[in-house]
């Protein structure tokens, strides 16, 4: 197998991935909310570098290595984008409600915080579909 196709090159331009959407939220959030502070600010960037990983890391598995059944690229981007930001939104409630009721009011649909969840899932899905369509998908066979 040649670097080009290596995990840890698959990984690398995952973190790749992850970190330009952490920067654009970096650079977003204080355009959308005064008050966004350096340390949250910072923990994006990192947030979403880590997702862009973990996605390159799982994007090895064309099936489930226990149930044994398919995992197609859209199932693990989504799953993983949203399984992420969940747990986020569950560690740190008090800020990311807050951060939501300033940009979205509080009377609008837009103001729970869980909306993260699906933002996670879009964000999971660009990254899986763009190292699948680089590097292609299940290398590693979980039989």
């Amino acid at each position: 197998m040649s670097f080009e196709k290596s995990l840890v090159y698959r990984i690398g331009v995952g973190k790749v991935l992850g970190l330009a959407v952490g920067l654009l939220g970096f650079f977003v959030l204080p355009m959308l909310v005064d008050d966004s502070g350096l340390m949250l600010r910072i923990g994006i960037v990192f947030w979403y570098t880590t997702l862009g990983a973990l996605v390159g890391v799982f994007g090895i598995l064309a099936r489930h290595p226990v149930f044994k059944l398919p995992m197609p690229w859209w199932f693990r981007g989504i799953w993983l984008g949203a399984w992420m930001n969940f747990v986020l939104v569950l560690i740190a409630y008090p800020v990311i409600s807050q951060l939501s009721l300033e940009m979205f009011s509080a009377t609008g649909p837009w103001a729970s915080p869980f909306w993260m969840v699906l933002e996670g899932a879009l964000i999971g899905l660009l990254i899986d579909f763009l190292l699948t369509r680089w590097f292609g998908d299940g290398w590693a066979s979980a039989d």
